[in-house]
């Protein structure tokens, strides 16, 4: 499976923050998903345009099946990342942002003030996540079984033949 991941954040698209919630990604996607997978990644700093662009060549050009962002999904003036996913996707998938609120609400309750959301754009599953390694950890895990079946349904393979991990 290939997969794009971008990590927004202003800090370490400068190289004055080391990216820890992008390989974070990497590491829970092969425990959770299996070690055949191949990412290919970008940092970008908290732009809508420069957000919208990766998605776009990750789903258009790389032909990604699975494209997660980490970051910018708060409520802070430069947190943009569900506004630069929205207006490139196809088809908006609204249960992947309300179960990662409800189930981390209960670990940590400002987790509802997360705007992550999800959605597919062409044969891609596009899905945001918070940008902490923690949350990026609790949340894959949370959507691992949907992810694996998004994934089926958009290369158009039966879901009911994958093997649950």
């Amino acid at each position: 499976m290939k997969t794009g991941r971008v990590t927004v954040s202003d800090r370490a698209s400068a190289g004055i923050y080391e990216d820890r919630s992008g390989p974070e990604i990497e590491i829970v996607l092969r425990e959770v998903l299996g070690a055949d997978l191949v990412f290919v990644s970008e940092i970008v700093p908290d732009e809508m345009d420069l957000i919208a662009s990766a998605l776009k060549r990750f789903a258009d050009e790389q032909e990604c099946d699975l494209i997660i962002t980490t970051g910018g999904t708060g409520i802070s003036l430069r947190d943009v990342t569900p506004e630069a996913t929205r207006s490139v996707l196809e088809k908006e998938l609204p249960g992947f942002g309300e179960m990662m609120r409800t189930l981390s609400f209960a670990k940590v309750k400002t987790a509802i003030l997360s705007r992550a959301i999800a959605g597919i754009r062409g044969r891609s599953l596009v899905v945001n996540l918070p940008g902490k390694p923690t949350a990026v950890r609790e949340c894959l895990e949370i959507l691992a079984p949907a992810i694996r079946e998004g994934v089926a349904h958009l290369r158009g393979e039966d879901p009911h033949v994958i093997v649950e991990k």
